[in-house]
């Protein structure tokens, strides 16, 4: 279990630096391209908002591949027999949707719930992103009609 929870560990490593590459990125350039209160018309705001949820979108299923890699990479072949039910396995894991259609064997059930965990914790970042995308448009639109 130590084991294992030491590659979960470092799986959760890498996705974090993932996210926090592709988010720091995302809001720098919104910051250089809008500033930090823009004054964007609704249309523009709707449209960074669609980018912003496009690209976590992205970045969150870069996220789950790199799981589904390291599924395939570390557990017998019995275990998912192809590289798309290790996709499938790990969405529905690292969303926490759970259909409990394919499992894991007793070894390994401690790496899905690591997963669980990690992908409650960047979707929580991600829903804090989106929010504070929002507020700047607010704060900006607010200031436009003063």
């Amino acid at each position: 279990m130590l084991r294992l929870s030491l590659i979960g560990a470092a799986i959760i490593a890498i996705t974090v630096v993932i996210h926090a590459i592709g988010t720091t990125t995302w809001v720098s350039h919104l910051s250089r391209e809008y500033g930090r209160a823009p004054k964007l018309r609704f249309r523009q705001a709707i449209a960074v908002l669609i980018k912003t949820v496009l690209i976590v979108f992205v970045l969150h299923t870069i996220e789950i591949l790199v799981w589904a890699g390291a599924y395939q990479a570390l557990l017998p072949l019995h275990e998912l027999g192809s590289f798309e039910q290790a996709v499938y396995f790990s969405f529905v894991t690292f969303t926490t949707l759970g259909y409990g259609d394919i499992t894991l064997s007793e070894g390994w059930r401690v790496l899905s719930g690591i997963e669980a965990l990690n992908g409650i914790l960047l979707v929580g970042w991600t829903t804090a992103m989106i929010f504070s995308v929002v507020q700047a448009i607010w704060r900006g639109m607010s200031d436009n009609n003063k």
